[in-house]
C-alpha cells in the first residue's frame, strides 16, 4: 500500500485482493469491464497500477448494492447434481445462449466446471446447482442486475478470443501442487476433469505463460 503526500492510500491489485477478500480473477474482470461498470481509473506508481483506496471502496460498495432480481433462480433440487448447460440455464432462469456466452467470456465469479465432457466437435461443461446458486447470490457476479446489459462481453464490440476456463483449473492445480512436474499435474487434472494428459499439458503451459504476464 502506498501513501501519497496528501495522506491518501493507493492500493495495487494484490492490496485490493487482501483488502476486499475477492480473488485476482474477479478484480481483473471488474477492471476489464470498467467502461460498463464505472470502475475508478488507475494511477501508475513504480510501474505498477494502483487505485485510490477510498475512491475504490466507495465505488465497490455501490457496485455490490446494485438492485438485483433473483426471482427466476430455481432453488429446488439436489445441490450436488451436476448439470449440463441447458440445466444450468434452467436453474438460473436464463436463455441457454447466456450460458454459452458465460463459457466463452466468463463474468466475475462464474464457477469452474466440476466436469468437462469431450464431444466430437466441442466440450460440454457441467456445474452443480450449489455452484450456480452461489454465483447468483454473489453481488460481485452482477447476476440479476437491473438495467444495462447483462454481465459479459458487449455485443457491439468486435469479438475477441474467449478465455479457456481450463486455464484457471490448471493454475489452481499448479498452486496446489508446487514442485510437481507438468506431466504429474496434467495427469491429476485429466483424472479429475477428463480429457487427455497431453491436452492438459498444453493448458498448463498456457497457464504458466499467463502467470508470467
Amino acid at each position: 500500500m502506498k501513501t501519497a503526500d496528501d495522506g491518501r492510500q493507493w492500493a495495487n491489485r494484490e492490496d485490493l485482493i487482501e483488502h476486499s477478500g475477492y480473488g485476482g480473477t474477479t478484480l481483473k474482470r471488474l477492471w476489464r469491464d470498467r467502461r460498463a461498470n464505472g470502475h475508478p481509473d488507475a494511477r501508475e506508481i513504480d510501474g505498477v497500477m494502483h487505485w485510490d483506496l477510498e475512491e475504490w471502496d466507495e465505488w465497490f460498495a455501490r457496485h455490490r448494492e446494485r438492485p438485483r432480481d433473483l426471482s427466476r433462480v430455481d432453488r429446488n433440487g439436489d445441490p450436488d447434481e451436476q448439470l449440463p448447460p441447458a440445466g444450468q440455464a434452467r436453474v438460473l432462469g436464463v436463455d441457454p445462449a447466456r450460458i454459452t456466452q458465460y463459457t466463452r467470456n466468463p463474468p466475475p465469479e462464474w464457477p469452474a466446471p466440476v466436469r468437462v465432457e469431450e464431444l466430437a466437435t466441442r466440450t460440454r461443461e457441467y456445474r452443480t446447482r450449489a455452484q450456480l446458486w452461489a454465483f447468483a447470490d454473489d453481488p460481485a457476479s452482477g447476476f440479476g442486475t437491473k438495467g444495462g446489459r447483462p454481465p459479459g462481453p458487449d455485443p457491439k464490440k468486435r469479438a475477441v478470443t474467449a478465455p479457456d476456463p481450463r486455464v484457471r483449473l490448471a493454475a489452481e492445480a499448479l498452486a496446489a501442487m508446487p514442485g510437481r512436474k507438468a506431466g504429474e499435474v496434467a495427469a491429476a487434472l485429466a483424472e479429475r476433469h477428463g480429457q487427455s494428459v497431453d491436452t492438459w499439458k498444453r493448458v498448463i503451459t498456457q497457464a504458466r505463460k499467463q502467470a508470467q504476464r
